[in-house]
């Protein structure tokens, strides 16, 4: 694992890409920021942070073992790394928000936005950019957002998160290159906020509907369960739940 540390960047996710596109990467190789200005979240939204006190990093994966149909199961395995990271670290009530938000307590405390690398319709890599709070007190304005502190009232060293986010992502990986699917998807689906409880959903369209969280497939959507006992599947942009 090769770690490149920046005191500011415009996006670690940039920076990476940018870098792999110039010459050959090693594995697992990590660019972290203090601090950075124009953070990605998923669908365009943005990612904002106290210089210093939150993980922003960004790592380069060789994913050329997994078919382009099998892309989803990459946020699968971070999310799972993720999620195991803060447990391993006592943080309460840990949950995925579908389809990669972090929730502790059921707030937001961490997001994943992944950009694939693709040459003759194939996978090649992966830039997997994540933001995890870690040691912010307080988010003005975020009411659905928390941190490592705010959870447990103690403070992390960054670097150790770092690690133990990699280490874990590794042992994800393998479990993915060894063909492990039914193993990942079973625990992605274990940790789905909400599965199996009735929830609210807003539709592409604004409107409401009711329905019961009952999986993925294996392409990423989501199942729903809604009336008349129908599984419907959802793509990332076709629905959001409410909470």
């Amino acid at each position: 694992m090769h770690i490149i540390k920046l005191n500011a960047i415009d996006s670690t996710s940039t920076f990476l890409r940018q870098l792999s596109g110039e010459k050959k990467l090693e594995n697992y190789t990590v660019v972290v920021a203090e601090s950075q200005s124009k953070g990605r979240g998923q669908m365009g939204t943005s990612w904002s942070s106290n210089p210093g006190k939150n993980l922003m990093a960004s790592v380069f994966v060789d994913v050329s073992f997994l078919a382009i149909h099998y892309s989803f199961w990459i946020s699968m395995v971070t999310s799972l790394a993720i999620s195991k990271t803060l447990k391993e670290l006592y943080i309460s009530n840990v949950k995925v928000k579908w389809p990669n938000d972090i929730l502790a307590d059921q707030k937001k405390i961490s997001g994943i936005l992944i950009e694939n690398v693709i040459k003759n319709n194939r996978l090649q890599a992966c830039i997997i950019g994540f933001g995890l709070n870690v040691n912010q007190g307080c988010f003005d304005n975020l009411p659905l957002a928390t941190s490592m502190q705010m959870v447990s009232r103690k403070t992390y060293n960054l670097d150790a998160i770092l690690k133990k986010v990699i280490d874990n992502l590794q042992i994800y990986m393998t479990q993915l290159k060894d063909g492990d699917f039914t193993n990942i998807k079973d625990l992605y689906e274990i940790e789905l906020f909400r599965k199996e409880k009735p929830s609210t959903f807003e539709d592409a369209e604004g409107s409401l509907f009711s329905g019961f969280i009952k999986g993925v497939s294996k392409s990423g959507h989501l199942q729903v369960l809604i009336e008349d006992g129908v599984i419907k599947e959802f793509e990332l942009k076709e629905v959001t739940l409410l909470y």
